[in-house]
């Protein structure tokens, strides 16, 4: 009679010395985290999509989800890649605006701030996501509407504001703009920062007669002052 165990597999056996079975669980650890075959580094990765010119691979990247925040690892890597991807001129305009619209990272914004279609930087203007420094060079962009969008945005310091309000090229309605702050928005801003602002704008060449005439009532009687010599 056969044995009923005769084909049992034997049992693994279980180091019982504590190196022996340190070491197999650095063993078991390494191959859980085997780096795959088709692994590309991130620096070759980088530099593959920063010289890419097939428009198709940029725009996949660009549209690509982020991996969640909690793996780090990868999280970090996606917006690494993503400033190489902002940075090539060869990925669609269209999703160079979109990256500036959406984004929060400073890397992929200081890139498209540079970029060489105004539509792009105009979106990295408007995106309250901003550093303030970055946002601060766009009010100084040599388009108009650049600057003037940058102006507007909430991250702009008190001193690029008042340099735009001193700024002849700024349009009128970006001074009718600037006009309001301390006094019908940003009230809790600080007066004396807020006043020579709506200053400046009294004393603009390019400010509009019923931007004017709002000035020469302003509860600040200096701002009243400089906007009533100007009428």
């Amino acid at each position: 009679m056969t044995d009923e165990n005769e084909n049992a597999q034997p049992e693994q056996s279980v180091p019982t010395d504590p190196q022996a079975q340190s070491d197999q669980a650095e063993v078991q650890t390494d191959q859980r985290h085997a780096v795959p075959d088709d692994f590309e580094p991130l620096t070759a990765t980088y530099e593959r999509l920063r010289h890419s010119v097939d428009p198709a691979e940029l725009s996949e990247f660009a549209r690509r989800p982020l991996p969640d925040k909690s793996d780090q690892a990868a999280f970090s890597r996606a917006t690494a890649l993503l400033e190489a991807v902002a940075g090539n001129p060869h990925t669609p305009v269209e999703d160079r605006i979109m990256l500036a619209e959406t984004m929060p990272f400073p890397n992929v914004l200081v890139k498209l701030s540079v970029d060489e279609d105004a539509n792009v930087r105009k979106a990295v203007a408007a995106n309250t996501d901003d550093k303030n420094w970055l946002v601060g060079r766009l009010t100084k962009d040599p388009v108009p509407e650049v600057r003037d969008i940058a102006l507007r945005n909430k991250r702009t310091s008190w001193k690029m504001r008042l340099e735009g309000a001193q700024n002849p090229d700024v349009d009128a309605e970006t001074l009718d703009f600037l006009s309001r702050f301390g006094v019908e928005s940003e009230q809790g801003a600080p007066a004396v920062l807020t006043s020579m602002v709506r200053r400046a704008v009294a004393l603009n060449p390019n400010v509009a007669p019923e931007t004017l005439e709002r000035l020469a009532g302003d509860p600040d009687p200096v701002v009243a002052k400089a906007a009533a010599s100007r009428r």
